[in-house]
């Protein structure tokens, strides 16, 4: 048999499950006693007592010590962080033993840090770029609290982002549209021929087997003879085996009936209808409308195609066909456009420390000859003397007793009594009369003080931004102020002031008249102010690779003032960085910089003795520290690849036509 150890944590949750069961059984038993008293009605013999009326019922002591035994275990998967367990724990406590209200918080409140950690992994789901198990995520918060708003912002959020990921047509064909085109309803279906005919012949069945009735351009087409073997063919891939095959092309007339004619440039002038349209393209530039338009002009050889720059529009005026070909070509140039996300973030370090500690000996000593500054205080004070004297405090000649009052009511003051004195001498001097009197000497050093102090500081600062950019397309990030610097002034010639009506002018005031003479007798000075960007800028330019790697170009500029002027104009100093690093999407990429870094020492002691290893520690030893670090990171994540455009099978037909 093992024996554990004996634990406090379990004392404490035995402690807890006992107080569980005894706290809920005194309020019960408490209750009727702080219940009021109903008021006094009539009786009612016809009245039925109702639900409300009875007594709740009670719980059971089994049911109640269940319950606890349930809230204890659910109080550990807590601190696991385990809320979702947890909370079911706590709710099939409040529902055995409903009395206890700290159940159904204890609920409540998993319920919060769950939907709390569900909110946190959907953030993290999202930087991963896992829109599946961020949706999860975000469903599963929902649940649990359907009125939570910040759940519900993310959903949208999502949701925008699922939008903004759908291809979506540069032309919406139901927008501003006057009329459509001819809706031609051929049948379903496949159809295979076996023809071995004229060109009008062939023309006419293969409409006629797809439910249309075809009307032939009797001078463009001929009876020439053709051969036409296709098998199981829908109605657009025998168009196109047709109009190969016999040089035609068809012209919807309604909805079951088609003209048809041999395909020239004339022809289709005559014949094709052609359609209005106007591409929006909101977001280019002028240039790059321009080219959309030339390359309208050159490769589709639309000859009305107006570029509007300022509306950021191009009409053209061709054939359904040739409008949607122009369309599928522009949409693949503005969808090819990689696009990047990229995370910012600036993170400053700063410490500060200021170390005082050691014993710091007196610097100075004085030596005073105590006979002489005796005699100097007694003369300086006769009248506070004679006062002593007079009121009986001290006797004439009583030299003692009169420096003792003097000293001890504060009127004087001496170095020699403050500081404390070691008395040196005592040797006898013979005076005029041939008696011996020693002469005393006091030596007061300085003050000492013994030093032992810590101050210490740290400070961090965080800023997180987020850049949307375009493949090539430059972002700018500033953090920092903007400093004034006057860079010039201007002032009036003269100090005479303009004539105002009714203030230089007739109605003049007292009061106006005071202020418009101190106005006169000064020159007014107007300063022109330039503001100059103190802090970061930093400078990021993504470019994707065909692997969806990300070169990023960094240029990072740093301007802070030196600390010093000339001319009243403050010095500035500046700190740049460029380079280009190459990574992978999702990985992060950390610039550096040591911002600001000083170290002064100070040692206040005895001339050499301080200097002597050793001794250095016990005496004085001022120490201060600082240093500012930047640490920027850089996270690109490639929200839009490059989209390669796709291309229909090939197919081959050969033609021929009989020698006339």
């Amino acid at each position: 048999m093992r024996t554990r150890p004996f634990k406090w944590s379990s004392l404490r949750i035995c402690t807890a499950a006992i107080l569980l069961m005894i706290l809920p059984a005194m309020g019960i038993a408490q209750a009727p006693v702080d219940q009021p008293k109903p008021a006094q009605t009539s009786p009612d013999k016809d009245a039925k007592p109702t639900q409300d009326d009875k007594t709740e019922k009670l719980p059971r002591g089994s049911d109640r010590r269940r319950a606890a035994k349930l809230f204890l275990d659910a109080s550990k998967l807590f601190e696991k962080e385990q809320f979702d367990e947890a909370m079911h724990k706590y709710q099939q406590a409040a529902a055995l033993d409903p009395t206890n209200r700290n159940y159904a918080l204890a609920a409540e409140l998993s319920r919060s840090h769950e939907v709390t950690a569900l909110i946190q992994e959907a953030a993290k789901d999202r930087i991963r770029g896992d829109a599946v198990a961020e949706r999860v995520a975000l469903e599963r918060a929902l649940a649990l609290d359907p009125r939570n708003v910040q759940v519900t912002e993310h959903l949208h959020e999502l949701g925008d982002d699922a939008l903004r990921g759908q291809a979506s047509p540069i032309y919406e064909q139901g927008a501003d549209t006057i009329g459509e085109s001819v809706p031609l309803q051929p049948s379903r279906g496949v159809q295979s021929f076996h023809l071995h005919t004229d060109q009008r012949q062939t023309i006419q069945q293969v409409f006629k087997a797809y439910g249309l009735q075809p009307s032939l351009d009797e001078g463009s087409i001929r009876a020439t003879p053709v051969r036409l073997d296709l098998d199981d063919a829908t109605f657009d891939q025998a168009m196109r085996v047709l109009s190969l095959l016999t040089n035609t092309f068809y012209v919807p007339l309604d909805a079951h009936r088609v003209l048809v004619a041999r395909d020239t440039a004339e022809n289709r002038r005559q014949f094709e209808r052609l359609d209005l349209e106007t591409i929006y393209l909101p977001g280019l530039a002028a240039t790059e409308l321009t080219e959309v338009g030339t390359i309208a002009k050159t490769v589709f050889e639309l000859q009305t195609a107006s570029v509007d720059a300022s509306a950021g529009t191009i009409t053209l005026r061709a054939a359904p066909s040739t409008l949607d070909a122009f369309n599928a070509t522009v949409r693949d140039l503005i969808d090819g456009h990689s696009q990047v996300l990229l995370e910012v973030n600036l993170i400053q370090l700063a410490h500060t420390s200021d170390r005082n500690t050691g014993l710091q000996p007196p610097q100075t000593m004085s030596l005073y000859n105590v006979d002489a500054e005796v005699q100097s205080l007694i003369s300086q004070n006769q009248a506070l003397i004679q006062q002593i004297i007079s009121s009986g405090l001290a006797a004439p000649g009583d030299t003692l007793a009169i420096l003792g009052i003097l000293i001890g009511s504060g009127q004087v003051t001496s170095p020699l009594f403050s500081n404390g004195a070691i008395e040196l001498g005592g040797n006898c001097s013979l005076t005029a009369t041939g008696t011996c009197k020693p002469t005393v000497f006091a030596l007061t050093p300085g003050s000492t003080s013994l030093n032992f102090a810590l101050n210490s500081s740290d400070s961090r600062e965080l800023e997180h931004m987020q850049l949307r950019l375009s493949d090539g397309q430059a972002g700018t990030v500033r953090s920092g102020t903007k400093y004034p610097i006057q860079t010039s002034s201007f002032s009036s010639l003269s100090g005479s002031v303009p004539n105002i009506p009714g203030l230089t002018g007739a109605g003049t005031s007292s009061s106006l008249s005071s202020l418009l003479g101190s106005l006169g007798g000064s020159v007014p000075n107007v300063p022109q102010v330039e503001y100059q960007e103190l802090g970061l800028t930093l400078k990021a330019t993504p470019s994707v690779m065909r692997n969806n790697d990300v070169a990023l170009n960094i240029d990072l500029k740093i301007d802070a003032l030196a600390g010093s002027s000339i001319n009243g104009n403050p010095i500035l100093d500046n700190r740049a960085y460029s380079g280009v690093v190459t990574m992978k999407q999702g990985e992060g990429v950390v610039v550096v910089s040591e911002l600001d870094r000083q170290q002064t020492r100070a040692i206040s002691g005895l001339p050499g003795l301080s200097e002597v290893p050793g001794l250095n520690n016990v005496t004085g030893n001022d120490a201060q520290k600082s240093n500012s670090t930047l640490v920027i990171v850089m996270t690109p994540h490639v929200i839009r690849g490059s989209q390669a455009a796709g291309h229909t099978a090939m197919m081959r037909v050969e033609r021929t036509t009989a020698a006339r």
